[in-house]
């Protein structure tokens, strides 16, 4: 497996990545408003490249993102077939070891609490629905850098 950071021309298999693992996991637990904001903030941010994204790329198949905004995940996506692989993990310990940021947040949706409790993240609050996206907060704190 590799990990890297993702090119310009390969953002557009990104945005389908993530859609599509969004739909199968994500989207049954939200309301229409919620799908729509979240299919909003993924055009505008991935397009615009305002994200810092990480790929991990297997037998030529882009499996899974990180997207990062300063300290805080904004995306995290694996492809069904490779969830419990250590995709998520590879991408996460490589965007740390990439990362000024010994501490980092994320708005963790509800069927990744767990996989970013694995990674070592604590809720900070309660889960909160804010335009219909329905997430807990949540940080890592990692030694100093």
């Amino acid at each position: 497996m590799e990990i890297r950071l993702l090119r310009n021309a390969e953002t557009q298999e990104a945005v389908r990545l993530i859609w599509e693992v969004f739909s199968e996991f994500e989207a049954p637990v939200y309301s229409a408003q919620g799908v729509e904001e979240f299919r909003m903030f993924l055009q505008n941010r991935v397009e615009m490249n305002a994200l810092r994204m990480y790929g991990a790329w297997a037998d030529g198949q882009l499996t899974g993102i990180l997207a990062m905004r300063g300290a805080h995940i904004a995306l995290f996506f694996v492809r069904k077939e490779w969830h419990r692989r250590g995709v998520g993990r590879a991408l996460f310990q490589t965007m740390m070891a990439d990362t000024p940021y010994p501490e980092m947040t994320v708005h963790a949706s509800p069927y990744a609490v767990e996989v970013y409790r694995r990674l070592g993240f604590f809720a900070t609050d309660a889960e909160r629905t804010e335009n219909g996206i329905r997430y807990t907060p949540m940080r890592y704190q990692g030694p100093e850098k």
